[in-house]
């Protein structure tokens, strides 16, 4: 197969493959189940076929001309490859996951399509090589994300997939506005070097702080947490918010020149989000809802490695999206096991529940040794390159604000740990979950330590993708 093959097969075998679904699931639950399942792998595994093309700086390039700029490209670099593989990966886990979660609920071929289409969306928008194509799959991102966090149909629930449903979908059509004086300065609606007004900036910060759920949208995350745990697993760690991200990258460090002043900017903007929603998740009791704030304020520490410029920084963000994906996906999995089990999600009518669940706790309290940056674990790594880029760019201030959000981490995770797994038992004598549940969750933690233990692998492929990056920006 070509390598332009592979790049298409990548975006539209889930994007396609979602609407066969609902289909197979009318003719056997596990051929629907298992072929979710092979759709999102198949995205793993074709990114990982481009990888030694564009490991060594050859890009998979594929476009068509229409009228008005509106070109249908698609562009693989290391970095995009980078975000795909994560995404595709954590998602594959998740979807494993959910044979055990889902399988006693209502609305299965619809929550399997959408999450199928949410993910093909997300390679959309990681391929794309041109704003207006890289719009129409953020908004597919909204669309699915609406109907998920809805899923159990309460009214309660539809009122919370609404806010988010409003407030990304608001972001967006600001963000399309940027995208529009984008156009009128370059001539170009395709992703090539310019330098860009503070203008277009801001109106499309708009939009990825909205869908990132950066201060001041951030309130509508926490609330997604009504949802099914593998979906707000899919919404915290793998996809939804990791979209904004991705797009502040490649728009702001490998395409677009802006103004300095956006350098600092950011990250005082990403170290009050960080900070606010640390206190947040100190304060909180609901386990879900917790596990959210932690999301927030994590997003601010990848925005703040992003968004210094520099080397090193960018290596430390782009680690700190994968090691917080792995990690951040096993905690909500983690918590789906324990919500499921207990009909309890306050961390206050918990308690002992170890040895009930041993594999559960053990994989949560790795996750969160990573999520918190505890050697030898992968967020540590990246959270240590993330504080060394602060040092050589000299924003030794807001580094220290992120100091205390790093802090308040392991002060909230270890209040968690202690009150949900620890103690006295609480709730009626429970066992552990699902075995594919299990494998899952454990599978994450391995991972979470794994990321630690082979860093340099992974530091080698960041570092040749900030490279590119920064290559192509000049």
């Amino acid at each position: 197969m070509k390598y332009e093959s592979m790049l298409l097969s990548i975006v539209f075998v889930p994007l396609a493959g979602a609407f066969v679904l609902p289909f197979a699931g009318f003719i056997s639950s596990r051929f629907r189940n298992f072929l979710a399942l092979a759709l999102v792998s198949a995205s793993f595994i074709f990114s990982l076929k481009l990888l030694p093309q564009v490991i060594t700086g050859q890009p998979v390039i594929v476009s068509h001309n229409f009228l008005l700029g509106f070109n249908s490209a698609f562009y693989a670099d290391s970095f995009a490859l980078f975000m795909a593989m994560a995404s595709s990966f954590i998602s594959a886990i998740i979807i494993l996951y959910s044979f055990g979660y889902i399988n006693h609920y209502k609305n299965q071929n619809e929550y399997y399509l959408m999450v199928v289409l949410f993910l093909g969306a997300m390679m959309g928008i990681v391929f794309s090589g041109n704003l207006i194509f890289l719009y129409i799959f953020w908004e597919i991102t909204a669309i699915t994300s609406w109907r998920l966090i809805g899923f159990f149909r309460e009214r309660e629930h539809l009122l919370k997939a609404d806010k988010a449903f409003l407030v990304t979908v608001f972001g967006a059509l600001v963000m399309l506005l940027g995208f529009i004086c984008i156009y009128q300065q370059t001539g170009t609606f395709d992703l090539k070097a310019n330098l860009i007004s503070n203008i277009a900036v801001a109106l499309v910060l708009v939009g990825i702080f909205s869908k990132s759920a950066t201060l001041p949208f951030h309130t509508w995350l926490p609330d997604a947490g009504v949802a099914p745990s593998p979906v707000t697993a899919l919404l915290h760690a793998a996809i939804l918010v990791k979209i904004g991200l991705y797009v502040f990258a490649r728009l702001f460090i490998a395409v677009y020149s802006i103004s300095p002043v956006w350098h600092t900017v950011v990250p005082v903007i990403a170290a009050l989000s960080s900070l606010v929603c640390a206190g947040a998740a100190l304060i909180e009791t609901d386990l879900k809802r917790i596990i959210a704030y932690s999301t927030v304020s994590q997003i601010g520490f990848i925005f703040f490695g992003l968004a210094i410029g520099n080397e090193v920084g960018i290596i430390g963000g782009l680690l700190y999206i994968l090691m917080h994906g792995l990690a951040k996906a096993g905690l909500f999995l983690c918590a789906g096991i324990v919500e499921q089990n207990t009909k309890v999600r306050d961390i206050t009518k918990l308690g002992g529940l170890i040895k009930a669940m041993p594999v559960t706790a053990i994989s949560f309290l790795l996750c969160a040794f990573s999520v918190m940056g505890i050697p030898p674990f992968g967020g540590f790594f990246s959270k240590y390159l993330v504080f060394s880029g602060a040092v050589e760019s000299g924003q030794l201030a807001i580094a220290f604000v992120f100091l205390a959000g790093a802090f308040l981490t392991i002060a909230y995770l270890l209040r968690v740990f202690n009150l949900v797994f620890l103690g006295q038992e609480k709730s009626p004598s429970q066992k552990e979950g699902d075995r594919l549940m299990v494998f899952s969750v454990a599978t994450l933690a391995v991972l979470s330590l794994a990321g630690g233990i082979f860093i340099s692998y992974l530091y080698n492929f960041a570092a040749i993708s900030t490279t590119q990056m920064l290559a192509m920006a000049k």
